[in-house]
């Protein structure tokens, strides 16, 4: 997989999430996994919080027309903008939507879907701000900080994905999670089997003080 041309707008770099260390690992975890999604032959790939929108434009590239929909879905206008623009860039049909994660998606109609989410444990105050603010997180001035985030134990914004991943995935759908070791991942994989999913981590790597992993879920 080819790391996609993108370009920021001088007011881009305060507003939205840059790719870095951790979108290249997830880029490299699917590249992995290519020929197994190929396989899979997905209808309907959603990224969550593409930010740059380089990784699902990559995965546009990647599957051609065997792909109906390739969808980045953020919170964060200027982040909608900038993922469309990748993708026009790039030659790829790239839908962009402007929403809070899966909530505005039909019930088991995504068949891979990729999530880099806002991972950086925060203070306790940080947690709840998230949660009881999140309605603000569309407006206009969206800050930069709320891209990584997550709260107390990192885990704020991908608690409410996971609780959402039966409703949303599709019969043999899969789900490719990036996480930081202070998230817990051994512990998430095991909420997840009790969810009825089996989770296993698939690629990790240390960078400048991070641990990051990325995990593969499927339906048991």
């Amino acid at each position: 997989m080819q790391t996609p041309v993108y370009k920021f707008q001088p007011e881009d770099h305060d507003n939205v999430y840059e790719p870095a260390e951790d979108s290249f690992l997830l880029l490299d975890a699917l590249e992995d996994e290519l020929e197994a999604l190929e396989q899979l032959r997905p209808l309907v790939c959603v990224e969550l919080g593409p930010g740059s929108g380089i990784i699902v434009t990559a995965l546009s590239k990647a599957f051609g027309n065997c792909v109906s929909y390739c969808i980045g879905v953020d919170i964060n206008p200027r982040a909608c903008r900038v993922t469309k623009r990748t993708g026009q860039l790039n030659d790829c049909q790239v839908e962009v939507i402007n929403m809070d994660l899966l909530g505005g998606l039909r019930d088991g109609c995504v068949d891979l879907l990729v999530f880099n989410p806002p991972y950086v444990p925060t203070a306790d105050a940080d947690s709840c701000e998230l949660e009881g603010r999140i309605g603000e997180f569309s407006a206009e001035g969206h800050n930069l900080v709320k891209s990584w985030a997550g709260g107390f134990d990192g885990m704020v914004v991908t608690k409410r994905v996971l609780k959402d991943l039966d409703r949303i995935l599709s019969k043999d759908g899969v789900f490719y999670l990036l996480l930081l070791k202070e998230n817990r991942p051994l512990k998430v994989i095991d909420f997840l089997k009790i969810e009825g999913f089996i989770g296993k981590i698939i690629k990790e790597r240390k960078i400048r003080g991070e641990h990051l992993f990325v995990l593969k879920v499927s339906r048991k």
